[in-house]
């Protein structure tokens, strides 16, 4: 605590708040006025201050109980001038007298002032004064310094004084007790008043509310419910106060049943329904959702405060209520009131969630002539409001004028920049904090993983963590749950999980579906479906987690099985898991069934399709060879066919080698649009593997008078924590000489064990020498070879591939899966292959 006795305010003159009178007003006092209690009379501090020269001047100022009620009514009107004069009165009557402290009455008055007026380090000192002058304090003086203490939680300084009033025996004296249960509780030690009420051997409403209260702002509202209800059993009739407590704690609960009838309770019990109380009931209704019975509430009261219309604006804020909160700004306005800073800061957060600049900027234009920008929380909504009216620039100005950049103020502007798709500034922004928090970690983090910038992800919160630096959290650990999953890469993915149980990390729904995700995606399934089967609680996006894992594990009847069970438990499907549901039976090659379950989409459970469900459709279609029957139910969508739809049906014409219907999709595209781009790609290679020349000339001089280039096929393996990616074609790698060595050994045994390379592969018009060489060094095959160099024998190799496999590779790992006895793993594109001995786990349907 670093308090000072020195009011340098009071120097200064202040407006004055206890009177409206002005100096002009004032009558001359005379020696009368002491004689009939003139003192307490006093309307204001001018004439309080006039009284005080009329007592010096007739020599009364050292009568003790004249500057006693002198003192008193100074620190009734509790303003900084009012206080100073105090103050003043009291060190002049010291002086004279040769003491520290004056009388125990004037001690407690100006202490009761210090603390009704905020000034609590100057009440806590002064108390300390006290005691060191030896002073004993009474049963007024402690209830003046804990009020001081709750106040600036100076929970230290206030365990202490309790300890004085053990040792003074006033520790049953009934206003010290509540005080000491304000205390704890608004110090966030509600265990410890809790104990402190349980022994009180009388109590009182002031007891019982000071108690609830404090559940009501804690974390514990249900208790405060219950200790309500325990009050009104006992038969004390609650106050306004009470049921503020109690309302505060049904919008912490967020319970409109019980807030209607706490409400009705109130009008039964006859209370009268103050400012602080419709204030309360308004702020419970907005919190419950219950936006026009709070706004019923709010047109009912005849005195619109300004506390009340910021009551509504900041709720209607919060909800995303932009429009309604603009409008109560409005008739604020019309109302003659004068926004302060709680109403700006709401103002300005309802423009920058409706993006609209004019009304920010005339926030801001407020803010500037009221002088309201030295707070922090304003610039920080005003850099918020440029950046997501899609002005950083302006943003970044009013951040660079900022003289007290917080934590917060560098968070507000980071996360502008990932709003409008500057991650690389947001990174910058990041390295030069001074001091940054989980929130600017999870910010910087999450925005990585959406710019698919993962193993930067990854490699950020390994070094913070090795650091020290921040401790991570649920949310941090959803992201690189998922940066994770999306780098396939196993041995990160079980490290993340370990870390998070170390790390005493507490589970939920998102964060247990992140990490069923992530295994699925790395291939481990068995892990997947352990955290899956262990949940307390599941949600559809869980259910929708464990289904999409049995459809990359090809899996159908799984899948079938876990959505029976979903519905069993009484959960709804929602659109998300019919896309997975139909994905597992495209998979598994299960098309009556997932056809069944299309067509029960809107009929049983009011879900209409939408393209993605049809692309699934045309996928399922087309891996089983029913080109034609895809093509059919294309022409009777009723909406246009996407990239993706036509993408799938191509994809199935080139597995199955169907000419004819691949130039059916051909006349139906244009290859020069940009979304249509990997459509076009896909064309040519169909073209090629039939040898048609000419036509993959014409689809690829399209493609190349758009600066457009295939994308070539990148594999990635993970070995001893580190990440190796090999790209088609591409003899880079630090040691491909042995990888070249261990291709070549590779390709003779599997001759030997009867693999033939399958050129039409090679979409290149070239001589069967060089399509031989080319279809040698496919990603996934360098990868492989590495692989088998770089690991111990019997270990997985895990792959983890951009584009689909294509069907010289999945021939070449099913036959390396069995002559180097190795279990390989490939996730390309589309799904999961498990080789193991030989096979591969989707069944040679992909």
């Amino acid at each position: 605590m670093t308090a000072s006795l020195q009011l340098p305010s009071l120097l200064f003159p202040a407006t004055d708040v206890g009177g409206g009178s002005t100096k002009n007003d004032f009558k001359p006092l005379t020696i009368e006025h002491l004689k009939n209690g003139s003192i307490k009379n006093c309307k204001n501090i001018h004439e309080l201050e006039q009284l005080h020269c009329l007592i010096r001047k007739k020599g009364l100022h050292r009568n003790p109980s004249i500057v006693t009620k002198l003192i008193a009514k100074c620190a009734e009107f509790a303003t900084l001038e009012s206080l100073g004069n105090a103050r003043k009165v009291f060190e002049h009557f010291n002086e004279e007298e040769g003491i520290t402290v004056g009388t125990l009455f004037m001690s407690n008055s100006l202490l009761r002032g210090y603390s009704i007026a905020g000034l609590c380090d100057e009440a806590i000192l002064l108390y300390l004064q006290m005691v060191n002058q030896g002073i004993n304090p009474d049963h007024f003086t402690f209830p003046f310094v804990l009020s001081a203490c709750s106040k600036v939680f100076a929970f230290s300084e206030g365990t202490q004084i309790q300890g004085s009033i053990f040792k003074l025996g006033l520790q049953e004296d009934l206003f010290i007790q509540n005080s000491l249960i304000h205390f704890y509780s608004e110090c966030g030690d509600i265990k410890a008043g809790r104990e402190l009420f349980e022994k009180m051997s009388v109590r009182n409403v002031v007891s019982w509310t000071s108690l609830i209260y404090g559940y009501s702002r804690s974390e514990f509202p249900k208790e405060a419910i219950s200790l309500f209800l325990e009050m009104v059993e006992t038969g004390i009739e609650p106050n306004s106060i009470t049921m503020v407590g109690v309302v505060s704690a049904c919008s912490k609960l967020q319970n409109l049943e019980l807030g209607k009838r706490i409400h009705d309770s109130i009008r039964n019990s006859g209370l009268k329904l103050n400012a602080v109380l419709v204030n309360s009931l308004v702020d419970m209704y907005m919190k419950c959702g219950a936006f026009e019975t709070a706004k019923e509430l709010f047109n009912e009261c005849a005195d619109k405060s300004l506390v009340l219309y910021n009551t509504l604006l900041s709720n209607y804020t919060r909800q995303g209520l932009a429009i309604e909160a603009v409008s109560i700004f409005r008739d604020m306005l019309k109302a003659g009131l004068q926004p302060d800073r709680v109403t700006v800061l709401s103002a300005i957060s309802a423009s920058a969630q409706l993006g609209n600049l004019f009304f920010g900027k005339w926030c801001h234009g407020y803010v500037l002539k009221n002088q309201l920008e030295f707070w922090n929380t304003i610039t920080n909504a005003i850099i918020d409001m440029y950046m997501k009216c899609g002005k950083p620039e302006t943003a970044c100005n009013i951040f660079n004028l900022m003289e007290n950049k917080t934590t917060v103020s560098y968070n507000t502007l980071m996360a502008g920049f990932v709003q409008n798709g500057n991650v690389d500034s947001a990174l910058e922004l990041f390295n030069k904090m001074p001091e940054s928090d989980l929130i600017s970690l999870n910010t910087i983090i999450g925005a990585l993983v959406q710019e698919s910038r993962f193993e930067e992800a990854v490699e950020l919160f390994r070094e913070m963590e090795s650091e020290g630096m921040l401790k991570a959290d649920r949310v941090t650990m959803v992201a690189i749950a998922s940066a994770c999953g999306y780098l396939g890469a196993l041995d990160l993915a079980k490290w993340v999980h370990a870390y998070i149980n170390k790390s005493g990390i507490k589970y939920d729904m998102k964060l247990e579906t992140a990490l069923i995700n992530m295994f699925a995606r790395c291939g481990d399934f068995d892990n997947a479906m352990h955290i899956f089967d262990n949940m307390k609680e599941r949600d559809v996006s869980a259910w929708t987690a464990a289904i999409g894992t049995m459809a990359m594990n090809g899996n159908g009847e799984r899948a079938i099985d876990l959505f029976m069970e979903m519905l069993r438990q009484g959960v709804k499907p929602d659109g998300v898991l019919f896309t997975g549901l139909l994905t597992s039976c495209s998979h598994g090659g299960l098309v009556k069934q997932g056809l069944n379950f299309f067509n029960a989409m809107q009929s049983i459970y009011g879900i209409k399709p939408q393209i993605v469900h049809y692309g699934c459709m045309v996928d399922l279609f087309g891996r089983a060879g029913l080109l034609r029957e895809a093509v059919d139910f294309i022409n009777k969508m009723p909406m246009e066919p996407n990239d993706v739809i036509w993408g799938s049906l191509l994809a199935a014409c080139r597995k199955h080698k169907n000419i004819e219907i691949a130039r059916y999709v051909a006349e139906r595209i244009t290859c020069l649009e940009n979304e249509k781009i990997g459509i076009c790609i896909l064309l040519s290679n169909i073209y090629a593997s039939e040898r048609k020349w000419s036509d993959v000339a014409r689809v690829r001089l399209n493609l190349k008078e758009q600066g457009v280039k295939k994308i070539p096929g990148s594999s990635s393996i993970e070995v001893n924590g580190v990440i190796h990616e090999f790209t088609s074609g591409d003899e880079s790698h630090y040691q491909m000489s042995s990888i070249a060595l261990m291709l070549d050994e590779i390709n003779c045994r599997l001759v030997d064990a009867g693999y033939v390379p399958d050129l039409s592969n090679v979409l290149l018009d070239v001589d069967e020498n060089e399509k031989d060489f080319l279809l040698g060094r496919h990603s996934e095959k360098l990868a492989v070879a590495f692989g088998l160099i770089s690991t111990g024998l019997g270990t997985p190799i895990r792959i983890v591939k951009n584009l689909r496999i294509c069907s010289d590779c999945h021939s070449f790992l099913k036959l390396a899966s069995k002559v180097y006895g190795r279990e390989i793993i490939i996730r390309d594109n589309n799904r999961f292959h498990f080789f193991r001995q030989g096979m591969c786990s989707c069944g040679d349907y992909w």
